[in-house]
């Protein structure tokens, strides 16, 4: 009888020792300071309700983050739960790395109150939910009124003729610039935003696969970006700023102008006062129309984690009502919850513009085709090194035009062989 007590209780604390060394492996990708101080709150809570489970987080620095992430991948050192930018999802989703959250989402009770919009973004690979989208990330434009008004600017752009107009008189100023431009990590949204509107259509590919970016209308929108800042209209070194840069030019007054998601809206409204900035509608081409990216992030679970269920509970945590609400406020995205546009929080007039645009039929929430599996190396490595090519003169807009119609047409036409 004491052999068999005893061996019962060193079964139970193998198992509570077992319990205790639970550690799941989160990375996070698109970092700030406060965006982890509120990650590490989250998964606290989390922690507290799943007593022996302990999270490691992994915070990488997004401008290094997809060449950081993807040698850790290949040297086998995958997370439980990730972190996962829109446009990564179809590179690891397509490889089989991440694991259906369906099985999931058909039990959860909170499914039924996400958006249509989350849950449709996050089956964009295989009409298959391997992303829980946590927000949307819907650009628009913040300008300067100061800025505006001691360059003679009545009122701000509408359209980008307006807007040319605008950034060349605040140019004139000393040390200011009417464009924040994001010339590095990240820049290529403000590309696809302006082609797109000056082309009147957001439409990628032919029925062939062939890529529209060197047709006429994109071709022209993309040399009305390197002629803003050939001409002066945005800083020299704005041919490198990634996002922490563009909304430190706008928040100090070097320039009047930054199209950003409402993630900028937290440094700015805290760097200026109510009164001296504003967020309007983009922009609207030549064709009344505008095209802003809405880009998204989520949480997806990796197939190779060793406890699926419990990383599925954390993944519920950061995903639930409570938790989605405080990660949305704090990282300034738009929550995945139909509920959320009646918190206080978005009601406010910083707010303003982008529900305008969600509003307006002739501005077009646009996503990038991140469904591509070479999407990701384009965005993050191959367009930034050309355009930066087009700004500085190395290479011509048309040139520009013309490789990334290359490259995104053989990537479209390897998609379609596949169907």
């Amino acid at each position: 009888m004491r052999t068999l007590i005893a061996t019962a209780l060193l079964a139970s604390l193998m198992a509570s020792s077992a319990m205790a060394d639970t550690t799941l492996k989160l990375v996070e990708v698109i970092t700030s300071p406060e965006r982890t101080q509120t990650l590490h709150g989250l998964v606290s809570k989390f922690e507290t309700e799943n007593p022996g489970t302990k999270v490691e987080i992994i915070s990488l620095p997004w401008n290094e983050a997809f060449q950081k992430f993807a040698t850790m991948v290949s040297a086998g050192d995958t997370p439980d739960v990730m972190e996962m930018p829109d446009t990564w999802l179809s590179l690891y989703a397509n490889n089989g790395m991440l694991e259906s959250l369906e099985p999931y989402l058909a039990k959860w009770e909170n499914t039924k109150e996400l958006t249509p919009r989350a849950l449709e973004l996050g089956r964009d690979v295989k009409n298959t939910a391997y992303m829980l989208p946590y927000g949307f990330y819907l650009r628009a434009m913040f300008y300067n009124k100061k800025l505006l008004s001691q360059a003679g600017v009545s009122a701000p752009p509408k359209n980008m003729e307006e807007f040319s107009k605008a950034s060349e008189a605040v140019s004139k100023l000393p040390g200011k610039y009417g464009y924040c431009m994001r010339g590095g990590p990240g820049g290529l949204n403000g590309w696809m935003i302006f082609a797109a509107s000056m082309a009147g259509d957001n439409t990628y590919f032919a029925e062939d696969g062939t890529s529209t970016m060197n047709s006429p209308g994109w071709s022209k929108g993309i040399e009305w970006m390197v002629d803003l800042y050939k001409k002066g209209y945005a800083p020299k070194d704005s041919v490198n700023w990634g996002f922490n840069e563009v909304v430190a030019g706008f928040y100090s007054g070097t320039c009047a102008f930054l199209d950003q998601d409402p993630d900028a809206l937290i440094a700015v409204a805290e760097r200026m006062k109510k009164e001296d900035f504003g967020v309007i509608p983009l922009p609207k081409g030549p064709d009344g129309k505008s095209f802003p990216t809405i880009g998204y992030a989520g949480w997806s679970m990796f197939a190779k984690s060793d406890n699926k269920d419990l990383s599925w509970k954390l993944i519920a945590t950061l995903q639930g009502r409570e938790g989605n609400l405080e990660w949305n406020k704090k990282i300034g995205a738009l929550p995945a919850y139909t509920s959320a546009e009646k918190d206080p929080f978005y009601a406010g007039d910083q707010f303003k513009g982008w529900f305008e645009e969600l509003a307006d039929p002739n501005t077009v929430p646009t996503v990038m085709p991140t469904y591509l599996q070479e999407f990701a190396l384009f965005k993050d490595s191959i367009a930034i090194k050309t355009s930066q090519q087009a700004l500085l003169g190395d290479i011509s807009a048309a040139d520009l035009a013309n490789q990334w119609a290359d490259y995104l047409t053989k990537a479209q036409q390897k998609h379609l062989a596949k169907k």
